[in-house]
């Protein structure tokens, strides 16, 4: 897997889009030896704060903090003429202009010429946030063409299902959507006094995987759930069609 790039595009905050590029981002490293990230989200700079990843941020807005979107140009620059694997992170406050942008500038075809294979990953959760989630999806796979799209579906939140029962894959929004999906990783919502805990902790301190397995600051069995944890995410991602 080589010249990839994967935006990680929801218009719904707080659903877990850093910790999802977070994990993205370390199985590229695993699998191809390098990643550069990016984080364009302009409020919560969750995504830089992963050091060992050497996150870069991009900042898009101007002295009144307002977003320019002529400001994505430098980062679509990068994209299109350097070599790699990319993870671009990007805020609920960055979510709809950059979705214009690409669409606008034709940044996707743009990407394909340029010999890039393009994957928009966006994530739909469970519980309260099912609804918001499901339309950010529902208008992002209406928006989007010439890329792949991979969901995750976050099940910390809960159940992934209406408020009447029905699972979002029974859905007509899913359904329209699913002929343009190239997968589905779940994060499976876990025992939340042990492996919810030793995911928080992760996720809290912003370390990789392989951070907390060297680390004497977790326990030998926070290690092994934290182990198992990605284990099942990397395997998820190692049967998509990339």
């Amino acid at each position: 897997m080589q010249n990839t790039i994967h935006f990680v595009l929801q218009a719904k905050g707080g659903i877990g889009k850093s910790f999802v590029s977070a994990l993205l981002a370390q199985y590229l490293l695993q699998e191809t030896g390098a990643v550069r990230c990016f984080d364009t989200d302009q409020e919560n700079t969750t995504f830089t704060h992963y050091e060992t990843l050497g996150v870069r941020h991009v900042t898009v807005t101007n002295a009144s903090r307002l977003i320019e979107p002529k400001k994505f140009d430098a980062l679509m620059e990068t994209l299109l003429t350097e070599e790699g694997n990319f993870v671009i992170d990007t805020g609920a406050n960055t979510f709809s202009n950059l979705l214009a942008y690409m669409v606008e500038n034709e940044v996707f075809p743009m990407l394909a010429d340029a010999g890039k294979t393009t994957y928009v990953h966006t994530i739909v959760g469970g519980g309260d946030t099912l609804a918001d989630t499901a339309n950010g999806f529902h208008a992002i796979t209406q928006k989007v063409n010439g890329t792949r799209v991979v969901l995750w579906f976050n099940e910390h939140f809960g159940e992934i299902k209406t408020a009447e029962g029905k699972p979002f894959v029974e859905t007509q929004a899913y359904r329209q959507s699913a002929g343009k999906l190239s997968g589905v990783v779940t994060l499976f919502r876990r025992n939340a006094a042990t492996y919810g805990e030793d995911i928080r902790k992760l996720n809290t301190r912003r370390h990789t995987v392989a951070q907390a397995l060297a680390s004497a600051d977790y326990s030998l069995m926070e290690k092994q759930r934290i182990k198992t944890f990605s284990r099942d995410v990397f395997g998820q991602l190692g049967t998509l069609k990339w």
